[in-house]
């Protein structure tokens, strides 16, 4: 049977699974990667970093797996989003990439929404605002801040499409990957000439740009030998991590939400057509099935404000999980589940890290509102839980707004592995969910596009219904979805009323 491999060259580590024709997995592995902070909201990577982990995870993979080379018939391509490779004529890199959670481009994105002629030409012409994590502001910053680096260079590629380079020698992306650049006309699947003219920006610094189940390109001789594969092997499109999680959840139709709980937190929707929020605050993109899109809510700091409430606020739980050897989450859930819906009253806002939806405001902060005598531990870890869910919530009444249905929501993340946070959520979104067979994301994704690319399903989209199933489903608590339909709109409101004060609360740290 035919092998496909899927490659996420992720934020702290690049995964590479083998899937089989019928979707099952034969092996995985994970080679992670140090992150560079040279200043304050400065976020870089060196990419050489990132094909040394594409090389050894392929390597180990083939290994575990027991794989042929001659069994393996394509490559799919997944990766963090927005970040920025800078090559020269030689096709070396600059200097080290800057990722999607970078800050530094603030002013670049003034002066891009200026060159546009405001926020809503701008959205008019690429579906999106700009924000400092997208891959325009940071050419932009190159040039203005690092002239004699924008003077060499030739070629701007996202970091999965570095990967690309390297396996094939082609210069190429695709759709999903190419709209969180700011710079793809969303609506006609292709770069915005406009745009790139308002900004004076070459067409040519870009990559061609394909849908993401067309062969982009084959591995060359070189690269073969380093990863023990075949001349010739076919590499797909591929996707941006969010479009190829998305499709490795069965989020290829309409009507079929997906609500992922990770360190950020992700509400992704496909759509038949193109659908965009003039207020811009949720994204419009391209989807990773070809000539569909999609709309995203991201929550910044999701299962991340339970990750950082473990760390700061739990080391007796954390001392107890490691004597119990069970996960220190489940105590905290079991904990958790001791105070009623709505935690008397308490609410959690998730903003550690600042918010993208809906508020895009880095200035944005966390707090805990309504403490009272009556709130014990219980309550403050209920609270965080129902806080992110609340935010995840937000996402999903925008798109509801844009009328897009929302039949189906699947589950993933940590947020889908514990039952009492599935039963949360269910009763915050208001809705049964769900969760299906696959939880092996973005690399999952692109394995399937690989396969469908070439030629071992029709398209994506019997692919991913060939292979992915629900297995198990979470109805709702209609007590506690009254409870939470009272509390959700105080939730809301809680952001508009501390707005102001975020900013002066930043400036005392300065």
């Amino acid at each position: 049977m035919a092998v496909f491999l899927g490659v996420d060259i992720g934020t702290s580590g690049t995964k590479t699974l083998a899937m089989q024709e019928d979707g099952a997995i034969l092996a995985s592995a994970t080679e992670e990667y140090p992150l560079y902070s040279p200043h304050p909201g400065w976020s870089e990577q060196d990419p050489e970093d990132w094909w040394q982990a594409t090389i050894k995870s392929i390597r180990k993979v083939l290994k575990a797996g027991k794989i042929k080379a001659a069994d393996v018939k394509g490559i799919g391509l997944s990766g963090q989003m927005h970040g920025s490779v800078f090559l020269n004529k030689k096709h070396e890199v600059i200097r080290p990439a800057l990722l999607w959670n970078d800050q530094r481009t603030a002013a670049e994105c003034a002066e891009i929404e200026q060159r546009a002629g405001g926020r809503k030409k701008l959205i008019k012409l690429v579906a999106n605002p700009a924000l400092t994590g997208f891959t325009a502001p940071k050419i932009l910053w190159l040039r203005n801040q690092e002239p004699k680096h924008f003077d060499k260079t030739v070629q701007v590629l996202l970091p999965k499409d570095y990967i690309r380079f390297r396996l094939t020698g082609e210069f190429a992306t695709e759709v999903s990957d190419a709209s969180g650049t700011l710079l793809l006309d969303v609506k006609q699947r292709n770069w915005s000439r406009p745009l790139l003219s308002k900004l004076e920006l070459d067409e040519s610094l870009l990559p061609d740009v394909y849908e993401s189940e067309d062969v982009s390109g084959h591995l060359t001789e070189e690269s073969a030998r380093l990863l023990g594969l075949s001349k010739g092997v076919a590499v797909v499109g591929g996707g941006g991590d969010q479009a190829a999680g998305a499709v490795g959840n069965g989020i290829v139709k309409k009507g079929v939400i997906s609500a992922t709980m990770g360190t950020s937190g992700v509400v992704f929707a496909h759509s038949d057509e193109v659908q965009i929020d003039p207020e811009g605050r949720v994204h419009t993109f391209c989807h990773a099935v070809r000539d569909k899109w999609h709309v995203m809510g991201v929550v910044l700091s999701a299962g991340g404000s339970l990750q950082w409430y473990r760390n700061q606020l739990c080391e007796q739980q954390v001392a107890e999980a490691k004597r119990k050897k069970v996960d220190p989450y489940e105590l905290i859930s079991a904990q958790a589940e001791q105070a009623p819906p709505g935690s008397e009253g308490l609410f959690f806002l998730p903003y550690l890290t600042g918010e993208r939806t809906p508020h895009a405001d880095p200035d944005a902060r966390a707090a805990w509102i309504g403490l009272s005598l009556r709130h014990g531990r219980p309550h403050l870890s209920r609270a965080v839980m129902e806080g992110a869910t609340y935010a995840m919530r937000d996402s999903l009444e925008i798109i509801k707004e844009l009328d897009i249905p929302v039949r189906e929501i699947r589950l993933s993340g940590g947020g889908a592995r514990s039952p009492f946070w599935r039963q949360l959520q269910a009763d915050i979104y208001g809705q049964k969910v769900v969760t299906i067979n696959a939880e092996e994301g973005p690399a999952y994704g692109v394995a399937l596009l690989a396969a469908a690319g070439t030629g071992a399903y029709k398209d994506v989209v019997e692919a991913c219904s060939s292979t992915i199933r629900v297995v198990q489903s979470t109805s709702v608590n209609s007590k506690a979805k009254r409870i939470y339909n009272q509390a959700y709109p105080v939730y809301r409101d809680l952001y508009s009323s501390l707005k102001d004060d975020f900013p002066r609360i930043n400036q005392l740290l300065k």
